[in-house]
């Protein structure tokens, strides 16, 4: 029953497990209930935070991933990916672990300090190619302040990584991105967008570089958006080359149903 119930609602909690066996007059245990659910090799985890996505999503990814299923590594190299992101001064991620004494945790050197509504926080936009970072500006956005930055930043990017000719933009579907005016722009600048499709925050590499970021800055503690800002910069600076490579792997794995099925199979990209 224990099983059975964790299977069908993978929520429940071992409280619910025991109120549900002690209506049915069985009287147990958390710890009774945690090593059956063990010995059935299911354990209690975070649950992962994955994109909303609709059916029109899914198609979507699943006809990328198969038009780019066989496009050699060497093309992958050739794109640089970009993002926006937002660097909190003091928020979920200043979060780390201390020990202590007993009664000693809001004791100064225990906690960590926090103001209303975050102390505040910067946007960032960035680029990465597999040959390193590109460059890290503070932004404030809207669709043409995302041009100039694109104009003043990405080119000299580009040309700084040493990207070969023929390079590949890739940004997301964000509406300042897909703006008439951005891809008429982008179109006059010759510029080779990747066609991204939507709700993919998870495909694209850039989002392991910026949790490389933000775990380096949160170790360095800024006390204000200035320091914010400054620490940023250096710490972006400092992400070895070897990460952004890392990052921009491709690998694609094959997922095929049994025969019969009517979808034989289908592909996935990992990045």
């Amino acid at each position: 029953m224990i099983t059975r119930t964790v299977s069908k609602n993978p929520r429940t909690t071992r409280g619910d497990l025991v109120n549900d066996l002690q209506r049915a007059g069985t009287k147990v245990t958390k710890a009774t209930i945690s090593n059956t659910l063990r010995r059935q090799e299911l354990k209690s985890c975070s649950a992962r935070r994955v994109p909303l996505l609709k059916p029109v999503h899914v198609q979507a990814r699943l006809k990328f991933a198969r038009e780019h299923l066989d496009d050699p590594e060497e093309d992958w190299e050739n794109v640089i990916w970009s993002d926006e992101t937002k660097m909190e001064l003091f928020g979920k991620n200043s979060t780390r672990h201390v020990w202590n004494r007993k009664n000693a945790e809001l004791h100064p050197k225990n906690t960590i300090p926090t103001v209303k509504h975050g102390g505040g926080n910067i946007m960032l936009w960035g680029c990465f190619s597999a040959k390193g970072p590109g460059r890290l500006i503070r932004v404030r956005m809207n669709g043409a302040m995302y041009r100039v930055i694109l104009s003043d930043n990405l080119l000299p990017s580009a040309r700084a990584l040493k990207m070969k000719r023929g390079w590949v933009f890739q940004h997301d579907n964000d509406p300042k991105h897909t703006a008439r005016a951005t891809k008429e722009w982008l179109h006059k600048k010759h510029f080779k967008v990747l066609e991204w499709p939507s709700q993919s925050p998870d495909l694209n590499p850039i989002e392991n570089l910026w949790r490389e970021l933000k775990v380096r800055v949160a170790q360095r503690q800024p006390q204000n958006i200035t320091a914010l800002e400054e620490i940023c910069m250096e710490e972006w600076a400092k992400i070895p080359a070897t990460v952004n490579g890392r990052l921009n792997y491709r690998d694609t794995v094959p997922l095929r149903r049994s025969p019969g099925s009517h979808v034989q199979s289908r592909t996935r990209l990992l990045w």
